[in-house]
């Protein structure tokens, strides 16, 4: 009788431990299960529809797959998506709507630097205490001084623009014109280039600049610097302003080297200035190059959106939203079960040399640009993207 109550006694111990267990696992799978909201404010229609689509698709290629494995701690990810059509004030309304009725534990893949300064005028994160990662801007008015809710994951327009110049000054050419977008996207790129051909002892020679409403009427910009024949031009200026100012400095009979920021998808280059135009075009880029499969994340990448994505656009801009997925995915993975929007900031913000597959990102309390880095790709013959 006693052996048979000691034999009850084990069984109903070790059912109270896998009980306990059980409870255990179950909180750290997330009270009611309930879905992990991700905001998304982006251009899908108007003047750079094509951008806001291809940086949509990358991420929601990730996420799909991150759901298709069982979500975070069984979870699933929901993005709430919000078109802005490029209008600031339509970014802000969208996003105030979004924090409101959506309540997302965090914010991702804006497009746009007046957009998001937008939001940095009316303390929109500040106020909801909520992180944006990933904004699709360069802009050095929102890496300093520091916003300690904005996490960048690509270089800036000032990074870019010095790396061009040094580039063009290192094979002879010393007479440099801008063209650029007149908004706070397109004068931080100018900023950004006249500060690197300040520290080469260099000026500009002309600078130009379009309406960001109006981006194919570009005759200001042209008549600004055809004149002062440069030998190189940096564009700071969205794919369809960037071909039109092609076609007409190349109709003027310009031989000027061309350089593009990296906001430039170059398909739409060749596509809308045509292929003789374009070749020889560069662009600098901050993302790997995701036309191959040499680094681990693009491979991953063109399978995620093969599966996934097939009808969308594989891009460098595709290819940026879907890393920046994953930075945020392993954030909240860090953040444990139970995610909050602070919680997601303190993880983010302890992500050092935190590596995506080839590509790393570092950030720290201080500092919020997680990658600085920056090639310079051609348009070559055939229209091929070489590095």
């Amino acid at each position: 009788m006693r052996q048979q109550n000691s034999v009850g006694q084990r069984l109903r111990a070790l059912a109270v431990v896998a009980m306990a267990t059980a409870a255990c696992a179950l909180a750290h799978a997330a009270p009611g299960r309930e879905d992990l909201v991700i905001g998304q404010v982006a251009p899908l229609t108007g003047t750079i529809a094509g951008t806001g689509d291809e940086y949509v698709a990358g991420g929601a290629a990730y996420f799909a797959h991150v759901n298709a494995k069982g979500g975070i701690y069984g979870r699933k990810i929901r993005v709430v998506v919000k078109d802005d059509s490029y209008k600031p004030d339509q970014t802000l309304a969208l996003t105030r709507q979004l924090l409101a009725e959506d309540k997302p534990l965090a914010l991702f893949g804006f497009v746009g630097t007046g957009n998001v300064l937008a939001l940095n005028k009316n303390k929109v994160l500040e106020d909801a205490g909520i992180a944006l990662l990933a904004p699709y801007t360069g802009a050095q008015d929102l890496r300093e001084p520091v916003n300690p809710n904005i996490f960048h994951i690509r270089a800036s327009y000032t990074d870019e623009t010095a790396r061009m110049v040094e580039h063009l000054h290192t094979i002879g050419l010393r007479r440099f014109a801008v063209m650029y977008q007149d908004d706070p996207f397109g004068k931080s790129g100018l900023a950004g280039a006249e500060a690197a051909l300040q520290k080469l002892g260099l000026k500009a020679v002309a600078r130009g600049g379009y309406d960001r409403t109006k981006p194919e009427e570009v005759d200001a910009a042209v008549a600004a610097i055809a004149p002062a024949e440069p030998d190189a031009i940096i564009m700071v200026s969205v794919n369809r302003a960037s071909a039109a100012f092609i076609r007409k400095m190349r109709e003027k009979g310009s031989k000027a080297r061309l350089f593009s920021i990296s906001v430039v998808n170059f398909k739409e280059l060749l596509k809308n200035a045509g292929e003789d135009n374009a070749r020889g075009i560069g662009i600098s880029q901050v993302m790997p190059y995701p036309y191959s499969s040499l680094a681990p994340v693009a491979r991953e990448f063109q399978m995620l959106m093969k599966q996934y994505q097939p009808e969308k656009v594989v891009s460098y801009a595709s290819m940026e939203s879907f890393i920046a997925a994953k930075i945020l995915v392993e954030a909240i993975r860090r953040a444990g079960g139970n995610p909050t929007r602070e919680k997601v900031i303190s993880q983010l913000e302890k992500m050092n040399s935190y590596d995506a597959g080839g590509f790393k990102v570092s950030f720290s309390p201080e500092n919020r640009v997680g990658s600085r880095f920056v090639e310079v790709t051609v348009i070559g013959p055939g229209g091929r993207l070489m590095r």
